[in-house]
């Protein structure tokens, strides 16, 4: 499959042109949208399965068609909580090959040749789920883990770089003065990435951005977190509660000693 970038970037631009550009998140998820594709680049250049240049190109196109449906998510909601709207990698996967409210699908303005468009939609539409299924083809499973490793890793990056009221449906007040709920915390615990039925309380909802660095499929995704520093940022802000701050002091220390095991974090 050959992919023209600058095609594939310039439809990218076209299609978020017809968004609010003086929404504050319509530029956060634009911004987002072309790291996450340069991190997937990246990442996907040392896995050995995704050697070949175009599984390398289509990393990238994955990370520039991965976010799609957040623009219309919050045109229509104003929110990127799935929770109290719909899932925006469904809306995006939606809008990229079928087509939506009787609009053409967009797919074919990024790319020509549909020999890759299973491979993508689903991509795409797993991007967010919190397991992938356990039957996916090995080359469709690994492009999909690089496309959410990359996603997670600039995540982690706009927590730290965007107020919190543009990502979160609180405000910072709300979130420092949060409590952390035991089931939450026990997922941390765990080493495992937290369900969203867990997550009581503002500050559940970022610890389970932090948990994004427990799963990260591949070396290079917690290589580039490590070097990025911001999940350790997230959990030493100004917290209003003794026990969330004595917590949040506790697990750092948890996830800094699993990243010096693998080599990716200097001894302290």
């Amino acid at each position: 499959m050959r992919i023209d970038r600058d095609r594939a970037a310039a439809a990218f631009d076209g299609y978020v042109a017809r968004f609010d550009a003086a929404d504050p998140k319509i530029a956060l998820k634009r911004d987002h949208t072309l790291r996450v594709a340069a991190l997937a680049e990246q990442i996907a250049a040392t896995v050995p399965e995704l050697a070949a240049p175009e599984d390398v190109d289509l990393a990238w196109l994955l990370g520039l068609l991965h976010d799609v449906g957040r623009f219309e998510q919050v045109r229509r909601y104003g929110t990127f909580s799935d929770a109290d709207s719909t899932s925006h990698a469904l809306l995006g996967a939606k809008v990229l090959f079928d087509g939506l409210d009787g609009a053409a699908p967009t797919i074919r303005d990024y790319v020509d040749d549909a020999s890759e468009d299973d491979l993508l939609r689903t991509a795409v539409s797993l991007h967010s789920s919190w397991r992938l299924p356990p039957d996916l083809p090995a080359r469709t499973r690994a492009l999909c883990e690089v496309l959410r490793d990359a996603d997670k890793a600039d995540i982690l990056k706009v927590n730290c770089t965007s107020p919190v009221e543009d990502i979160y449906p609180f405000g910072r007040e709300a979130l420092l003065a949060s409590e952390l709920s035991p089931e939450a915390t026990s997922w941390f615990w765990r080493h495992s990435t937290i369900p969203r039925a867990a997550r009581h309380h503002p500050a559940d909802v970022l610890l389970g951005h932090v948990c994004f660095a427990w799963e990260l499929a591949y070396p290079e995704s917690l290589r580039i977190v490590a070097r990025q520093g911001y999940v350790f940022q997230m959990m030493e802000r100004p917290w209003v509660r003794d026990d969330t701050r004595h917590e949040f002091v506790r697990m750092e220390d948890e996830l800094k000693g699993h990243m010096r095991e693998k080599g990716v974090l200097p001894e302290a």
